[in-house]
């Protein structure tokens, strides 16, 4: 969700009433939630005209939409499947269909990382493992970073050599934490580990715990290590990206992220990054550089994540190639 979309949907929300806003939100994930939330809490002084707008591009939209009301499941499925193929449609499917055997596990995450390491840290790694393939990366990437040194290291190394859960175990898993958090879940589904994923999580730890954790693996097994290393994809692999994939990832970026995340740059990364912008803009976000003053490390590292979050959703959508990392990449 873009932040002009998550701009629009607050609106909306916020002129429709309590109860159907409510009723809405209840489809949601947690990250649109937030976003959306966080819209309405800035919105002020709307004119007519901006509701007006709103309300008339949803009509549109919502006129064009077939399949509302009926059970469209079904549909969603195939069309996936046709534009996506079964393994990268079954990913997707996975997060957005209903009653699966994850609602517990699910809803871990709309809780924050010491929560959920309360619930789950005294768990043995394999169920730590397993649960947080199933959240987000950067939520993933959180808890794991407030777990204990040889924790962490064996919990990644089990995500990485996790090929999958079978459902019945899942189930159980799931049965364990719906009765701690009091909810239910039934249906089936199977959530698959591996290298990609602990890649993915590692991505999010900032250079110091993600150091600890892959000498960690690299002490069990340094082939292992490797493939992860090799399937990360951290701020100076944007080298890697073409001129048209970075000037496409800037259209997105906001100035001040880039201005603190180059503070931490290569000069090869800035002369690649001003490269890709007009003289103007590049003359200026080198005049802003040079005027500001010393950022810490963690702002920086947290400014490139940013940034990378964008490159990875671009990646997905296939309009960017992520150069020598992970699977081919086509635009």
């Amino acid at each position: 969700m873009s932040n002009d979309g998550a701009t629009k949907s607050a609106i909306l929300l916020m002129t429709m009433g309590e109860t159907e806003a409510a009723e809405v939100l209840k489809f949601l994930g947690p990250k649109e939630v937030q976003k959306i939330s966080a819209e309405m809490v800035n919105l002020k002084n709307l004119t007519h005209e901006q509701i007006a707008a709103v309300y008339e591009e949803f009509m549109t939209i919502a006129a064009t939409k077939t399949t509302i009301g009926m059970d469209s499941n079904d549909y969603i499925r195939s069309m996936l499947v046709k534009a996506l193929g079964d393994e990268k449609a079954a990913g997707i499917l996975d997060r957005i269909m209903q009653n699966s055997d994850t609602a517990g596990i699910e809803s871990l995450k709309w809780m924050d990382a010491p929560s959920i390491v309360e619930l789950i840290g005294n768990e043995h790694p394999q169920i730590i493992a397993t649960i947080l393939v199933h959240l987000e990366p950067d939520q993933a990437s959180s808890v794991l970073a407030l777990l204990t040194e040889r924790t962490r290291g064996d919990v990644m190394l089990r995500i990485a050599t996790l090929d999958g859960v079978q459902p019945a175990a899942l189930r159980e898993l799931n049965d364990v934490l719906s009765k701690l958090m009091t909810t239910g879940g039934a249906g089936k589904k199977s959530i698959k580990g591996g290298v990609r994923t602990a890649a993915e999580i590692l991505n999010y730890l900032g250079a110091t715990l993600e150091g600890q954790v892959l000498d960690t693996v690299r002490g069990h097994d340094p082939d292992l290590a490797q493939k992860i290393q090799d399937e990360m994809f951290v701020f100076e692999n944007l080298l890697e990206v073409d001129d048209r994939g970075i000037q496409l990832i800037l259209r997105e970026v906001q100035s001040e992220t880039l201005i603190v995340a180059l503070k931490g740059a290569s000069e090869e990364m800035r002369t690649k990054i001003f490269k890709n912008m007009s003289s103007r803009a590049a003359e200026m976000m080198k005049e802003d550089l040079e005027s500001k003053g010393p950022v810490k490390l963690s702002e920086v590292e947290a400014n490139q994540k940013e940034i990378l979050k964008i490159v990875r959703r671009l990646s997905e959508e296939g309009q960017i190639a992520l150069g020598g990392k992970g699977d081919e990449a086509y635009v």
